[in-house]
Formats: structure tokens, sequence, C-alpha cells
């Protein structure tokens, strides 16, 4: 390379290695040689794989699908840090030119009582499926798909929409969070809606039902550290989790419990 530095990289990695979500898990020590500084992480992770294979030994399993940073699926805790050290990048999009020939890299799965460990690095976070279910969508009967053009929206309203959708549900916010709320997850999932004359209807039911459903799920109350935007990849802002709240608030003191 013209700077002078190695074109290929050997590196140590710590991997999380369980082999099902009974059994106990460690940490399993490998060398990744031949790395190039133009690989993805998961392409770096594909070759340590394909050595393994070749050696007749079990592949390390890791969640993966677009590998272009849309689907959310690369959820990995590299070096203590969701997703890895640059921000508003996923798995998938993050390049070993941010490492160094000779590093030593931990890979973990999300830790979190809401996302159980299926195998080594891969979690279930089927219960971002069950908030969905529980309000995450629109249920009023509107009729036919109305035209584009039909119904007025302010510019600022749909902006804020636009950047709540910009969600990928990988659950990034979840794995930084200390408590492991998943307020910045139901946040964006609210405000695409809220901001919409679509979703305006069930506002604050939307808002009670989500919540309401995030603790059963196991998911941490929300205290303010903000790792969760720290850590989003696609960087979804805090004022989504004000609004959550607000919105809960709201429905919880005009509810009619009788």
């Amino acid at each position: 390379m013209a700077d002078g530095s190695p074109k290929t990289m050997t590196l140590t990695l710590h991997v999380w290695r369980q082999k099902n979500a009974r059994a106990a898990g460690a940490f399993q020590t490998y060398k990744a040689t031949g790395v190039s500084p133009d690989q993805s992480f998961l392409e770096m992770l594909d070759l340590v794989n394909e050595d393994l294979i070749g050696r007749g030994q079990e592949p390390i399993a890791f969640d993966h699908d677009c590998r272009e940073g849309i689907c959310g699926m690369c959820s990995l805790m590299i070096n203590g840090e969701p997703h890895g050290p640059e921000r508003g990048t996923t798995t998938c999009q993050l390049h070993m030119r941010h490492f160094h020939d000779g590093d030593e890299i931990v890979i973990e799965p999300w830790r979190a009582r809401a996302f159980p460990v299926v195998r080594d690095l891969v979690v279930d976070r089927g219960a971002f499926d069950r908030l969905i279910q529980a309000g995450g969508y629109v249920s009023v009967n509107a009729g036919g798909a109305p035209d584009a053009n039909s119904v007025p929206i302010p510019k600022k309203e749909a902006d804020l929409a636009m950047d709540a959708a910009a969600c990928i549900g990988c659950g990034a916010c979840v794995a930084a969070c200390p408590n492991a709320s998943a307020m910045l997850f139901v946040g964006a999932k609210m405000s695409q809606l809220r901001h919409l004359p679509q979703g305006k209807p069930e506002q604050t039911k939307r808002a009670l039902n989500m919540l309401n459903r995030a603790d059963k799920e196991g998911f941490g109350a929300c205290r303010n550290h903000f790792e969760c935007e720290a850590a989003c990849p696609k960087e979804i802002p805090r004022r989504v989790m004000a609004e959550a709240f607000r919105d809960y608030v709201t429905a919880a003191v005009n509810r009619d419990d009788g």
C-alpha cells in the first residue's frame, strides 16, 4: 500500500462460542491471517470460518443477510462496542482498515435478557417483532391507498417521520444500554407513525401497548444514559424517546379503567 502499511494483517480473535441457548458459553481464541484492510468485518469472519471448515471444525455462527447496512442482522459486540468502533456504521459495513496488524479483537453477541443467545454470536431478537405486533402499525381502515400527493404533510413532519423510519431494528441500542432498554427502538417505531396523519388516531394507544409490552419482554427501564443514541448505526435521535414518554403519560392519564 502507498502509505507503507501491510497489505494483509494477522489478528487475534477472542470469539464467544456457545452451542445452544442452554449450554454454557466461553471465549475461544483464533488467528485470522491474510486479512485485507479492504475486507468488511463479516468477510474477515468468513475467512476464519473457511479455515475452520477446512480443518474439520465447527464454523462460528453469526447473523447476516444484506451486508449493505440495511437489514440490521449483523449484530455483533466488537471490543465492547455494538457494531464496532465506527459511529453510524453497521458491522457489515465496518472495514478492517479501522484495525491494525497484530490487534486483538473481542467478539460477543448482544448481552440482554430479552435477546437470548441462540448459538455463538446469534441472538433471538423476536422480542422486537412482538413489540411491533403490540402496536407498531396503523390499523385504522382508511380505504384504498390514496395518491401520494392527496394528503398534504408538512415537510418538517415528513422529515421527522423519515428520520425515525431509518431504524433497522438491529438491537444495538439495547446492547449499549446499561439497563438493556428498548426505548430508542420503540420510540423510533412510534415516531415514524405519530408524525403522519395515518398514525394520529392510535398515537397514545400505541404508546401504552408498546411500552407495556417492552416491560413484559424483559427490557430494562430507560435512565437517559443515551448510550443507545451513540451506538445506533442509523443515528436515530434521542428525541424519539421523549416523544414516546410524552405519549405514554398522556395515554396513562386519559385511560379509562372502568
